[in-house]
This record gives structure tokens, C-alpha cells and sequence, in this order.
């Protein structure tokens, strides 16, 4: 299979492309990302001599229409995925989302090359607290941010080009992820960086808030399972259940560090923080067999913090001013 892999030098990206190139040697891998601040080359670095890497725009349409002619099947991971970002500046979030969508739909379309779009929970918008409730794939879509909603007009136009066009596409939800080589302005390996740095962790509100944590190779392995065995113009979830709030994620790590587990500060909430996710993998399970690896979530916490420990050098770059841009914002 000639694959074509989208924002491949993104978090969740580049860890598709190390299992895809660990797991199938069969696979001939090529990865477009435009290296905006979220994406880094050096993230492939481990497998740089064993794929071809492309430098440019999801909505460059020549580009995209050359290298989607060359593939058998596109799985696209390139958004613009930070919420905070999205409400200072939304139109990143519209052009990569949804301009760069349309870009790649028109080009499958053009050369009947498979395709696999990879978005979020957060379409959803957001559960009560006590609410028993879970996301499935016939929940009312609802964002709550730019960066959502942006996604959910993607989600949409993929539904509509399968169904008028016989697109052949599958998509994905997925619950947060966690795990290697995730930018340091996301909750996780921001809160584990501070902590190799000597400095508090911070949450919002009272961190009250819920995500459902899937280990970023969990995730990675269901998006294979579609690939292979899912139905054409079907969503799955994907989710591993593991619902954990904010203070509770903190809590953990204060705690692997060997610190007292109330040794965090609270700053001020963000603008339409939403309180809940939960994802229902049901269909998933049931239909293609599916199951998560990391069943425990401190277990992977623990080799998350492991990473970035012995990862210095990746994640050091950006820290600095990472922590800047907080710090004009209070947070």
C-alpha cells in the first residue's frame, strides 16, 4: 500500500507513522505537513531513512492532487487543534480544517483513492458532570469552540462527499490522547514539563472538568482496524474509557513525582470550557474487534512521563515560548 499520511510530523501523526513503519513493513509512507509551531520533523527523526517527506499546505490543491494520484489510501491527521489558540485566532483553524479538508476530498474524489479522516470528541460539545451519558455516533453535534465546530463542518463535508460523490471514506472521533512527542501547550506534557522544571502545575476552574485519556497508540491502532475492516461512509469512536478529571490527572502526576498531590495552583478558567467527554466504543468493539492496550490510565501516565524525562532535548525547543504565551494570558 502507497499511504498517504497528513500533519504526519503532528503528535498524533508521527506516532502513526512509527507503528505504521514498526507493525507494516509493507506500507510505503508519505507524510505532507506544513511544520507549522505544532508540527516537528525531528518527531520523525527515528524514521526519517524509511519514509518520504513532503514539506507543504493540506490546501496547496496541486500538491495534494499529485501526491493523493500516487496513493492507495490517505488518512488525514493535519488540523489545527489547539482550543485556547482558537479563540484568540480562529482562522487557522477554518483554513487548515475546513479549506484543507474540501482540498483533499476533491482529490480522492478526482482518483477514487480511500480515505480515513481523523477528528475529535469535542464535536459534541460537552456532558453534565452526572450525566451517565456517553457520546456515541448518533450524537447531536454541538461545538463549543472555533476549533470544534471546526471540525465538525470537516466531519460534515466528508458525510456529504461519500454521499454524493461515493468518496470512499471512513471517519473516526476520538477521546483526548496522551503519550510521546505531544506539543508542550496541551494539558498532559505541559503539566509533566513544569514538573521536570520545578514549577507548579496549573489548572483551570477548579479542575472539575472530565476527558475521556486514550494512549496516542491505542488510537493509532483503531485507525488501522478502519482502515482494514471498517464499512465505507460509516464513523466509529474511539475511546478507551477512561474517564479522569483534571485535578485527578494533576493529582497523579504530583504523586509519580514523588510530590504531595495538593502541590498545584488554580488560575482562571478558559471561555466555554466544556465539562465532560465520554466516548461509547461499542461499534467499534463489537463490529471490527477492537480493544485498548493501556487499560490503566497511570500506567501510561507513568510511561509518558518517562518519555519526556529521557526526551529533553525534543521538547525543550518550544517550551520557553510555550510558557511566554501562557503568561500573557494569565495561565
Amino acid at each position: 500500500m502507497r499511504l498517504l499520511v497528513t500533519g504526519g510530523a503532528g503528535f498524533i501523526g508521527a506516532n502513526f507513522v512509527h507503528q505504521t513503519v514498526a507493525d507494516r513493513p509493507d506500507v510505503q509512507v508519505t507524510v505532507l505537513d506544513a511544520l507549522t509551531y505544532a508540527g516537528n520533523r525531528a518527531s520523525l527523526a527515528p524514521v526519517a531513512d524509511r519514509i518520504d517527506f513532503v514539506h507543504g499546505d493540506v490546501t496547496d490543491a496541486a500538491l495534494v492532487d499529485r501526491l493523493v494520484a500516487g496513493s492507495d489510501a490517505v488518512v488525514h491527521f493535519a488540523a489545527e487543534s489547539h482550543n485556547d489558540n482558537s479563540l484568540t485566532d480562529p482562522w487557522p483553524f477554518v483554513h487548515t480544517n475546513i479549506v484543507g479538508t474540501v482540498t483533499l476530498l476533491q482529490a480522492v474524489r478526482a482518483h477514487d483513492v480511500r480515505y480515513h479522516h481523523i477528528s475529535t470528541d469535542e464535536v459534541y460539545g460537552d456532558l453534565a458532570l452526572d450525566d451517565p451519558d456517553r457520546f456515541t455516533e448518533t450524537t447531536a453535534y454541538n461545538p463549543s469552540s472555533p476549533y470544534s465546530a471546526s471540525k465538525a463542518s470537516s466531519d460534515m463535508l466528508v458525510r456529504a462527499w461519500a454521499r454524493s460523490y461515493g468518496v470512499r471514506a471512513t471517519l473516526s472521533n476520538c477521546s483526548n490522547n496522551y503519550g510521546p512527542y505531544q506539543h508542550v501547550e496541551k494539558f498532559i506534557p505541559r503539566q509533566i514539563t513544569n514538573l521536570l522544571d520545578g514549577v507548579r502545575p496549573k489548572l483551570y476552574g477548579q479542575g472539575r472538568n472530565v476527558r475521556d485519556w486514550i494512549h496516542v497508540d491505542d488510537h493509532n491502532r483503531a485507525v488501522w482496524t478502519i482502515l482494514d475492516r471498517g464499512r465505507l461512509g460509516q464513523t466509529y469512536l474511539i475511546g478507551a474509557d477512561g474517564e479522569v478529571d483534571n485535578r485527578t490527572v494533576v493529582a497523579m502526576l504530583l504523586e509519580i513525582f514523588g510530590h504531595d498531590p495538593q502541590d498545584f495552583d488554580f488560575v482562571a478558567d478558559r471561555p466555554g470550557h466544556d465539562l465532560r467527554y465520554a466516548i461509547d466504543s461499542t461499534l467499534l468493539r463489537t463490529e471490527l474487534g477492537w480493544q485498548p492496550t493501556y487499560r490503566d490510565f497511570r500506567t501510561g501516565l507513568e510511561a509518558t512521563v518517562a518519555w519526556y524525562r529521557d526526551h529533553e532535548h525534543w521538547w525543550r525547543p518550544t517550551k520557553s515560548a510555550t510558557e511566554a504565551g501562557y503568561a500573557r494570558t494569565g495561565q
